[in-house]
């Protein structure tokens, strides 16, 4: 009879899994849309601008004083495509780390609660588990699906149909680790952008030493204007890309410290709260 008792709870849970992939997949083209025309708008309104104006002064004092030693700008230094790129794949890695460390710290907070809202004292027998799932079910989404409500649920459901309390710890145990290869895959996406970053610098790298090369005639006439600019688009964009990778790995690696003291809190909780409660036998 308690087999039967709760037939249909997994594949709620995987209808529930399948319905969050599209709304994450949505957020994430979203942002990066929204990342993308905010950028661009201040690039075009902005940056460019203001990088087109100081190079237009510098060459003016170049050209009335041949000693004259040119002054970097932060305008001149990201002006260019390859830096507007890093710009918005960090945008868009910074929106996707804002809304797991958003979900991190919602869960975090449930650890302060009494979930299970039992006397200190109380054992828990398998008599105990139909109401136990009861209360659980009345918690609203999407707290119903972070991770202690589920590793409480799974343990309880395991208690109630097996009636052995190592199984019930096995199967919380369980939970959690395939709950931190899930996160930890779920990083993939972000430590791709954290790669690509470098990646675009590169391409910048590349693209200002190929124009350099090609004004190389120029050069040897005397004129270097052209060569020098070139050159800087290449050290520049790697320098942007470069500092933007830095910054985002720090980022990166603290998401994945936070995500992973709540899986083992979680864990904790649940031996606390319910394992150490569970009970096959009337205490004496």
């Amino acid at each position: 009879m308690l087999i039967l008792k709760y037939p249909f709870q997994p594949i709620s849970k995987i209808a529930m899994n399948r319905q969050q992939l599209p709304t994450e997949l949505i957020f994430q083209v979203f942002t990066l849309l929204i990342s993308f025309i905010i950028v661009h708008a201040t690039y075009v309104t902005i940056v460019r601008p203001k990088a087109a104006q100081f190079i237009a002064f510098e060459q003016q004092l170049l050209a009335e004083d041949p000693n004259y030693v040119q002054q970097r700008n932060f305008y001149v230094v990201i002006k260019d495509y390859e830096q507007e790129a890093c710009f918005i794949l960090m945008f868009w890695a910074i929106a996707i780390l804002g809304l797991k460390g958003t979900s991190g710290y919602r869960q975090k907070q449930l650890l302060n609660n009494d979930i299970l809202q039992l006397p200190a004292t109380l054992p828990i027998g398998p008599e105990d588990t139909r109401s136990l799932l009861d209360h659980l079910g009345k918690l609203t989404h999407p707290t119903n699906n972070y991770l202690l409500p589920r590793a409480l649920r799974l343990g309880i459901q395991r208690f109630g149909v097996t009636g052995n309390i190592q199984d019930s710890a096995t199967a919380v145990r369980d939970l959690c680790e395939s709950e931190m290869e899930r996160q930890e895959s779920e990083l993939s996406i972000i430590r791709y952008i954290a790669w690509a970053i470098p990646s675009v610098g590169f391409i910048g790298t590349v693209r200002g030493i190929g124009s350099a090369l090609g004004q190389a005639n120029r050069a040897v006439e005397g004129d270097i204007t052209g060569v020098t600019q070139s050159l800087g688009v290449a050290f520049n964009s790697t320098f942007i890309a470069l500092i933007i990778s830095i910054v985002l790995m720090f980022f990166i690696h603290q998401l994945q410290l936070y995500q992973e003291r709540l899986v083992l809190d979680s864990e904790s909780y649940c031996n606390e709260n319910l394992i150490a409660r569970l009970r096959t036998k009337p205490l004496p």
